[in-house]
């Protein structure tokens, strides 16, 4: 399922063409376990001057995996370059710096 996109970087975002953008996902714990792998690259859809956002990749990984990844996502976190990010209109978009969204699930402790 997995999906090697080269490039800038380390290929972790990369404009395919005007109209999409791939974004490797990284998934740890029960968010591995909802999607059957530790990484994937997905494309969303970029539209008339719209930019693609944490809620379109959280609706597309929903769709994908369903109740599992809907628990996971509820109470989990994404980590966009390593900064929590909980906005869901926060952009996916390449930069100079190539970005990478990890899914973490809620973790126990303190």
């Amino acid at each position: 399922m997995a999906e090697t996109v080269g490039s800038a970087g380390d290929g972790a975002v990369a404009r395919v063409n005007p109209t999409e953008l791939r974004v490797l996902v990284r998934y740890f714990a029960a968010a591995a376990e909802a999607s059957g792998s530790s990484e994937e690259t997905v494309t969303l859809a970029v539209g008339q001057g719209a930019v693609p956002t944490l809620h379109s990749l959280r609706s597309l990984l929903e769709n994908r995996y369903g109740e599992p990844m809907v628990k996971v996502l509820a109470s989990g976190s994404f980590l966009v370059d390593g900064t929590v990010r909980r906005d869901p209109a926060f952009p996916l978009e390449p930069r100079d710096a190539p970005s990478r969204v990890d899914i973490l699930p809620p973790f126990a402790g303190g």
